[in-house]
C-alpha cells in the first residue's frame, strides 16, 4: 500500500486545526483552572447535571463523554474525594454504578458556568463571524460521520 502523502495545503490546514484546538483548549484550561476545576471536571458536572435526578450510570456517563469507562471511573474518585458526586449501586446492574452529583458538585458548575461560558466566548466565540461558526458546525458534523 503507498501513502499519500498531504500536499502542502492539506499539510497547513491539519496543522492549523491542530494549533486552534490547542489554543482554545489551553485558554479554555487555564480559566478554569483559576477557580480550581480542570476541564475533565466541567465536563463530568455539566454532564450530569443534564440527567434525570444529576445520576447516570457509569457506563452511559462514560458513552456519552465519549470517554472509557476505567478513565471516568478513576475522575469520578478523585471528584467523589472533593464532595463533587458520589457513586450509589447500580440497582439494574449489580457490578455497576451510579454516578450522583451532589449539592456542592451542582454549586461547583453553578459557580464555574459562567467562567467557562465567558471563557469559551473569549477564546472561540467572540473570534469568529456567524458564517465562521456555520462552517464549524457544517465541519463538523462532516467530521463526525462515519467513514
Amino acid at each position: 500500500m503507498s501513502t499519500k502523502w498531504l500536499s502542502p495545503d492539506e499539510e497547513r490546514a491539519w496543522r492549523a486545526f491542530l494549533r486552534v484546538v490547542v489554543a482554545v483548549q489551553t485558554g479554555t484550561a487555564r480559566d478554569l483552572a483559576s477557580i480550581e476545576l480542570s476541564e475533565p471536571d466541567y465536563e463530568v458536572l455539566s454532564t450530569l447535571s443534564e440527567q434525570p435526578d444529576h445520576t447516570s450510570t457509569l457506563g452511559r456517563q462514560a458513552d456519552k463523554m465519549g470517554w472509557s469507562r476505567s478513565r471516568l471511573s478513576r475522575h469520578a474518585s478523585r471528584m467523589e474525594a472533593r464532595g463533587m458526586l458520589r457513586r450509589e449501586p447500580d440497582p439494574a446492574d449489580g457490578r455497576g454504578c451510579l454516578l450522583v452529583l451532589t449539592a456542592y458538585g451542582l454549586e461547583a458548575l453553578a459557580d464555574a458556568a459562567p467562567v467557562h461560558v465567558a471563557s469559551v466566548r473569549h477564546h472561540f466565540i467572540d473570534r469568529l463571524t456567524p458564517e465562521d461558526l456555520l462552517a464549524v458546525e457544517r465541519i463538523a458534523r462532516r467530521l463526525g460521520q462515519a467513514p
